[in-house]
């Protein structure tokens, strides 16, 4: 016998009660895409219980099971299901409680602590959360906000996370929003409280509700539904209607276009909520006609989004040639407005020229949104809304266009545009297939006669990544006052100016300038012949070519009306957001900050010295000290950085030097910041093989060409030693084909692993970020371990603040036999400890 009711985390958390994770339960494993999932439902909710203050958001259910040592004075519980859920909340609720702490009033800690996270007074039973054994330390951590916590284990990352997207909508012009968040938190997160009872199995209860069958498609709860409303015409209007709508769209697309139909009517609705939407709204009707009509309009529906799937079937040339581009973009939330826009055509209130043009300001706001370092910056929210809130009295092109320019859309003007080619890394922004699509268009609007062909083209950096002395020598031509080459570089290697699209990325990578413009000359690609053209290749160029490509995509692209202003920002919420999520027992550079927003190292020690920044004591000169003039914003505060830096984990030498292994650069900050991860050729991280064989002749080409001979042998050695001990190495399919070392491959039942993949330009990386999901390795334990064996590698020290990220060495450590030789056993204990976890 079980009792349910459905409660609110303020219930369940209020009082003298614990709850206790079982040790059956597995440890902490939630990951970014279900915190961002779980933090976007969320901020909407805060917003939405603006208006009304009773709405609430179910995030499922938590079975529960009296504690066999249950007292008198506090209720203790077994978590049976659902500690996921509970333990991300609890953590959350740290990250609030220390951002309103550090940002509102100190007071907020112990509000926090005695209401929702601690038994003040129950000394024993001081916890209101015990997770299970291997996360406790971590979530102490969290929990008693000591130096250690936001650490590089899974809670740590999760309470890094919350930090970060706490920094990034903290508005300082609305002093209640992160009120608001909170509120939503305690009082708008709705789930069902089950309570087993006393002497119940609670292991045979967790065991049952963990078996899982074969669920309903939303689509087909729709269908069932509707059909059941039609008793007397359900088979006449399935042969005619529905049937025909199945042959167009398959199950996942029907239940995308139930939702599209919903979005039109609710922006806010989730498509997780479906069928309980439409139902609803279906409930209103009475009549077979009626349910039949909206069967109708659903097929009319359909057949725009088949279109929308399928640009090709569509008659009109420019309409077809804007929605070809939109799908590439390949973002859902742009198909309510779609799908809108190819209804008013059927209706006859838009033309196919005024729909062309609205498409070409969506195209348009996706780029500009992207050049400036705000891609993803509120967009589904933008889009969702964008056609219930664009105004009726407008012709559609000019609502759409006028409904993006004003407001907080970041869409960006001319001069924000001529501004961010200069500065923003635009390699490290958005997807890697959108960079590319901007200089595929880029090249198309040349009107060359000859079509790019993007199968084959690489995104290539003309100055290269790793800068050869050659390349050293041309740049420091260009630096100025007390700039080092570091800053110059990372400043100018990954904005627009010096990337161009080639089909020969690997065989140019590190080549001199002399050897590559000869190359680019060759090409019939516009965008690389101008760069032929040129003597050298140091910053005067790239801005120079930076300002030629802004004027190129402002006649490309058309910018806002005049109602957006002519205002230019720096995105310091993006940095905000890094800083957060840098992880204890590391630091970065206020060098490392500007490339990463597109600013200058002295505008980012201005920014931190006036303005509140999360972490900002970890922000140190690029050398590794603490700049002279540091200075804590909250005047009482005397404590000295280096004695807290310590503290945290990191280390410093006898100069005062913070070691440049625990420094975290741009790459690594774009990671923390949000930015899709990527290895050096711009493809997304995971293995496809491209043949069959022991070692690509690809990637053993690109490895001899661009390492010497000594590297390339100890490089093939180690292959060698990791296919003869089972592991199989499989290729990236980027202009640099990087070799994953498999250990075990997508249909074991564990998951696919590796533990490194090498690149022939020049890096063996620790894929630390990926093996935190796959067992036995998302055991952070494990990942120590094998950190702490690597290092014992000459040449190498990876930070235990890499835990998260995918840290690595340069290949030349495998000159060394005995370096080579104690990887290959360090990399033997991996495998075993993947393929044969048991032994």
């Amino acid at each position: 016998m079980v009792a349910a009711h459905e409660t609110t985390l303020r219930e369940l958390l209020e009082g003298a009660k614990q709850y206790r994770v079982p040790l059956y339960q597995r440890t902490y494993s939630w990951t970014d895409s279900q915190l961002k999932r779980l933090w976007e439902d969320i901020r909407k909710l805060a917003e939405e219980r603006i208006e009304n203050r009773n709405l609430t958001h179910f995030i499922g259910s938590l079975v529960l099971a009296p504690s066999p040592t249950h007292g008198p004075s506090v209720s203790e519980f077994l978590v049976v299901d659902g500690q996921q859920r509970l333990t991300t909340l609890s953590i959350l609720l740290c990250a609030i409680r220390d951002h309103r702490a550090r940002y509102e009033n100190p007071d907020h800690r112990d509000r926090i602590d005695q209401e929702y996270l601690i038994n003040k007074y129950k000394p024993a039973h001081r916890l209101k959360l015990v997770p299970t054994q291997a996360d406790r330390a971590a979530y102490e951590a969290c929990l008693e906000a000591t130096p250690q916590a936001g650490g590089s284990d899974q809670v740590g990352a999760a309470y890094r996370f919350f930090m970060a997207e706490l920094a990034t909508v903290d508005d300082p012009d609305d002093p209640l929003d992160i009120e608001r968040i909170e509120d939503a938190v305690i009082s708008g997160m709705a789930l069902v409280s089950v309570v087993a009872q006393v002497g119940d199995n609670v292991y045979r209860i967790f065991e049952s509700l963990n078996n899982t069958g074969l669920k309903l498609t939303q689509a087909d709860l729709l269908r069932n539904y509707l059909f059941m409303r039609l008793p007397n015409r359900g088979e006449a209007v399935y042969d005619s209607l529905w049937f025909p709508l199945q042959k167009q769209l398959d199950s996942g697309e029907l239940e995308q276009l139930f939702w599209l139909d919903l979005v039109h009517r609710s922006p806010e609705v989730k498509q997780t909520d479906t069928y309980t939407g439409q139902q609803a709204r279906l409930n209103g009707l009475h009549t077979e006609a009626e349910i039949e009509a909206e069967v109708r309009r659903f097929c009319r529906l359909g057949a725009f989004l088949r279109i929308i799937l399928h640009p090709e079937e569509e008659h009109d040339p420019e309409v077809r040639r804007r929605l070809a581009r939109l799908n590439a973009w390949d973002t859902t939330t742009v198909l309510p407005l779609l799908l809108h826009l190819l209804d008013r055509r059927k209706q006859g209130t838009a033309t196919s020229e005024q729909i062309a043009s609205a498409m070409l300001h969506v195209e348009s706001y996706f780029i500009r949104r992207l050049l400036i370092g705000r891609a993803t910056a509120s967009i589904n929210r933008i889009l969702l809304r964008i056609v219930t809130d664009m105004r009726k009295d407008l012709p559609v092109d000019e609502a759409v266009r006028s409904y993006l320019s004003v407001g907080r859309k970041h869409y960006a003007t001319d001069a924000s545009v001529r501004e961010a080619v200069r500065s923003i890394p635009f390699y490290l922004n958005g997807r890697a297939t959108q960079r590319k699509l901007v200089l595929q268009w880029l090249e198309e609007s040349y009107g060359s006669k000859e079509p790019v062909s993007p199968g084959s083209l690489t995104i290539e950096h003309v100055m290269p990544q790793s800068p050869t002395a050659e390349w050293r020598q041309m740049l420091s031509e260009d630096l100025q006052g007390e700039e080092s080459f570091a800053e110059a570089h990372e400043a100018l290697v990954h904005t627009l100016g010096n990337l161009t699209l080639t089909g020969y990325n690997a065989e140019l990578s590190n080549s001199s300038f002399l050897v590559k413009r000869a190359q680019l000359g060759k090409s019939g690609i516009a965008l690389n012949r101008e760069i032929a053209g040129q003597k050298r290749w140091g910053r005067p160029e790239i801005h120079a070519r930076a300002d030629a490509l802004a004027e190129r995509i402002i006649a490309t692209w058309p910018g806002p009306t005049e109602e957006a202003g002519n205002r230019s920002e720096v995105p310091w919420d993006v940095m905000n957001k890094a800083l957060a999520a840098l992880p204890a027992g590391s630091w970065t550079a206020y060098g490392d900050l500007a490339a990463l927003i597109g600013s200058h190292p002295v505008s980012v020690g201005a920014r931190l010295a006036n303005h509140p920044a999360p972490n900002a004591h970890r922000v140190l000169q690029a050398e590794g000290v603490v700049a002279p003039n540091f200075r804590w914003l909250d005047p009482s505060r005397t404590d000295d950085p280096h004695d807290l830096l310590r503290e945290e984990g990191v280390e410093f030498d006898k100069y005062g030097r913070a070691s440049q292994a625990q420094r975290i650069g741009v790459e690594e900050l774009a990671q923390l910041a949000g930015m899709p991860q990527q290895d050096e050729s711009g493809q997304l991280l995971r293995p496809r093989s491209r043949r069959n064989n022991s070692l690509d002749d690809r990637f053993l080409e690109q490895l001899t060409d661009l390492q010497d001979a000594q590297v390339a042998h100890g490089t093939v050695a180690v292959l060698e030693a990791w296919a003869g001990m089972g592991g199989m190495p499989l290729y990236g399919s980027g202009g640099e084909t990087s070799c994953f070392l498999m250990a075990r491959g997508k249909d074991h039942e564990l998951g696919n692993i590796w533990p490194a993949t090498i690149y022939p330009s020049g890096k063996f990386e620790i894929v630390f970020q990926h093996l935190s999901t796959r067992p036995p390795f998302d055991d952070i334990a494990l990942r120590e371990q094998f950190r702490q064996r690597l290092n014992e590698l000459p040449g190498v020290k990876i930070a235990a603040a890499k835990l998260a990220l995918r840290p690595g060495f340069p290949l030349d450590v495998l000159v060394n036999v005995k370096a080579r030789e104690a990887l290959t056993e360090h990399l033997r204990w991996f495998y075993g400890q993947a393929v044969h976890p048991e032994v």
